[in-house]
């Protein structure tokens, strides 16, 4: 079955229209019929050759939902009609101590990536979700309760779980007060996720123009990051910070923000060294973590509690022929603050 898709050619250069053929459904495997997928920053960074070579051509997206079409001989846990999601990686070893805990997506032989990756299982390359159609092992996929939207659910495969995972692993809730640095694709979520976990949520922006959607969104404060007064007046007022920005930050100044063993979580990528002062993090036994992602089974968690809440990502769907411009408005940060591509329109 020929695939239709939006694909890179080259590093750099504009998505076009594509055509490839899918692997035919193996015993483990779904087939879905893409109804949305979500465009992630890290899709413009990979077809941009940001982050080193890759082999092309590249149909990027990792926010994917759809239908089930076809399931195979061994899949029991999936039917055909099944609103299904697709995430960030499609495999892993399944042999070392990670996977075998279920943690695959911290594989020590590194998870096979939904899109650019080498696939271990069946030669190639994997290709993404801004497509027609995606065959994936059941193993891989999670169920989308009916009670989402299917185009403000796609960006929690990959946005959503990157702020849930870190908030549940740091026991975000009542009587935690968190700070969640930034306010787009990722920041957005987090704020989300934490207010309906019952925190104390602040978000933390050098844009004074985010301060309004902030509270929208459920924050319970707003802190300006090029105030000095005002960041020295929050000095020990948080435990936990999620730094979400794509950019370099002044580390030291974050970490002043946390309290007594207090937490500052990495999950955006700046794409150059972090340095902080060995002192501000040793005098209160502060800690520096990164999170990525989660697991399959914590995807589903949170797809549960987002259908629990009625989460999801604030979006603006797009036909195909709008993605080039559509990569060059995230860049410009000119979305509020996910682009869901429409996949009947590929």
């Amino acid at each position: 079955m020929t695939t239709r898709a939006l694909a890179a050619m080259a590093a750099g250069v504009d998505l076009v229209p594509f055509e490839f053929d899918r692997r035919e459904v193996g015993p483990g495997d779904v087939r879905i019929d893409i109804t949305h997928s979500g465009v992630c920053h890290s899709d413009i960074h990979t077809v941009g050759g940001d982050w080193g070579d890759q082999e092309f051509p590249i149909v990027p997206g990792h926010e994917i939902i759809g239908r089930v079409v076809a399931v195979g001989a061994d899949v029991t846990d999936f039917a055909v009609g099944d609103l299904a999601g697709v995430g960030v990686y499609v495999d892993s070893c399944r042999e070392c101590a990670n996977c075998l805990a279920g943690e695959s997506n911290s594989c020590h032989k590194g998870m096979t990536g939904t899109y650019a990756a080498p696939d271990r299982r069946h030669g190639g390359f994997t290709q993404g979700g801004y497509a027609s159609d995606i065959v994936v092992d059941h193993g891989y996929v999670v169920h989308v309760p009916e009670s989402l939207d299917p185009a403000g659910a796609a960006p929690l495969l990959c946005a959503g779980i990157t702020l849930f995972a870190p908030l549940s692993r740091f026991e975000a809730g009542p009587g935690k007060r968190v700070g969640i640095i930034g306010l787009g694709g990722l920041g957005h979520m987090g704020v989300k996720f934490a207010h309906a976990m019952g925190a104390e949520v602040t978000v933390i922006s050098h844009s004074p123009g985010k301060e309004a959607d902030a509270k929208k969104l459920g924050a319970d404060h707003f802190l300006l990051s090029t105030d000095q007064e005002q960041m020295d007046a929050h000095r020990f007022g948080f435990d936990l910070l999620i730094n979400t920005v794509s950019v370099p930050i002044d580390v030291n100044a974050y970490l002043e923000l946390l309290d007594f063993r207090g937490t500052l979580v990495m999950v955006g990528l700046a794409g150059e060294p972090y340095c902080f002062d060995a002192p501000v993090i040793l005098n209160q036994g502060r800690s520096i973590t990164g999170s990525m992602i989660g697991p399959v089974s914590q995807l589903q968690e949170m797809l549960n509690f987002s259908a629990e809440h009625g989460i999801h990502s604030d979006i603006e769907v797009i036909p195909a022929d709008y993605i080039n411009t559509a990569y060059q408005r995230v860049v410009d940060s000119d979305v509020r603050y996910r682009f869901v591509i429409d996949a009947s329109t590929i």
